[in-house]
Order: structure tokens, then sequence, then C-alpha cells
């Protein structure tokens, strides 16, 4: 009788505020043989409670998630020297967020735009010990390194610290600073310092027009 050797398949865990996204994105990587997604997340408590859980050798993170934002989950999951690896898909433009993620300890960072195919790729070499980017990225932060110029095409939202970028974000959705306080856990008074310092990075005019961005 032939000796039968077992796949081992790659736990992967998906943290993501949308159920039909988080659904979708599961079904295309259970199609491949050697990956497998053993849980779901919506927000940052449930995302690092999964990770523990777990241990995944991957977790596929949201920008955007229910109660909190998922530049948290990662800083909370490299607090806890947790040893699973992050790679972040999200709606927004890199040119917002990328960096910070790789700084905050991610290993990618892939928009949403691209086909879920991607994703797949992404996994393989984030297994692997390798950051994933999307070639104008990588090409963008090759630039700033050769050249030494880090301001080499920032965009006005690069200025804000994560703390105010994530209160602008909250700003787009509407939400009141008593609100954006709560949910960031913060006092409204502290709040209230995150948006004077957003506008004094920003300016009014840039403030206004990026904050109809945000909305949209």
């Amino acid at each position: 009788m032939d000796n039968f050797i077992p796949i081992c398949n790659t736990r992967i865990v998906v943290i993501d505020d949308h159920p039909s996204t988080r659904d979708g994105l599961s079904m295309r990587i259970n199609i491949e043989p050697d990956l497998q997604v053993v849980g779901e997340a919506a927000d940052v408590e449930d995302g690092v409670e999964l990770i523990r859980r777990h241990s995944p050798p991957i977790a596929i993170v949201d920008i955007s998630l229910k109660t909190s934002n998922g530049m948290e989950l990662i800083k909370r999951v490299k607090a806890e020297d947790l040893p699973t690896k992050l790679l972040v898909w999200s709606m927004y433009d890199d040119s917002l967020y990328a960096e910070r993620v790789l700084r905050a300890g991610a290993m990618g960072y892939i928009n949403k735009e691209n086909a879920t195919g991607m994703i797949v790729n992404a996994i393989r070499k984030v297994m692997n010990g390798e950051v994933f980017l999307c070639e104008k990225l990588a090409a963008k932060l090759i630039h700033r390194m050769v050249t030494g110029n880090a301001a080499a095409g920032q965009v006005p939202t690069e200025a804000l610290s994560d703390r105010e970028l994530q209160t602008f974000e909250w700003i787009g959705r509407g939400l009141k600073t008593s609100d954006i306080a709560d949910r960031m856990q913060l006092s409204p008074k502290t709040n209230e310092t995150y948006r004077a310092r957003i506008k004094e990075k920003l300016g009014p005019d840039d403030m206004a027009t990026l904050t109809r961005e945000a909305v949209q």
C-alpha cells in the first residue's frame, strides 16, 4: 500500500468589515489546494483574538474595519509579538496607507481594485518572507530611497500622523468629534487636538478638498 502524504494547508484569517468581501476573498483563497481560510472577523478586537486563537502564518487585513482601523490591529499584533505575517488588502489608494502599514510591521499592501488573483501571489510571497507591493508603489519607494528625497511624490495627507489620518478618515465618514473619540478610545479634547493639527498641516483649502475626497 502506497504511503499517503497529506497536504499541509497554510492557515489564513481574513479581517474585513464587509461580509460579502470576506466571503468572496475566502472562496478565492480556498480554491488553492494548499491554502485554507480558518476564520473571519470584522473589527480589531475580534481580529486580534482570532489571530491569538489560530496562530495563522498569514492574516489578510483591511484598513477600514467595523469599529476601528487596520493600522491599530497591525500595531496590536506587533506589540504582542504574535508570529502572524500581515498582508493588507484595502480600497484606499496606496499613497495614503502603504508606507504606513509597512512601517507598522505589515509585509505587503494590495489595492482592492487589483484582481483577486493577485492576492494569491501576494500570499505566497509573504509566506516566503518577501514583501509584496505593486510595481508602481515599489518604484515610488525605490525612487525616494535612491534620491534621498522623502517628500518626492507625496500627497498632502502623508504629512499626517497615523492617529491624525485615522481621525481624518472618521471625519470623512461623517462622525462627530465625540463619536470619533469613542471609537479611538480618546478623550474629546485629545481628538479636537488632532482635528486642529490636521487643519494646520493641510490648510483650510486642502482640508475642504480632502474632506470631500474622504467622504467619497
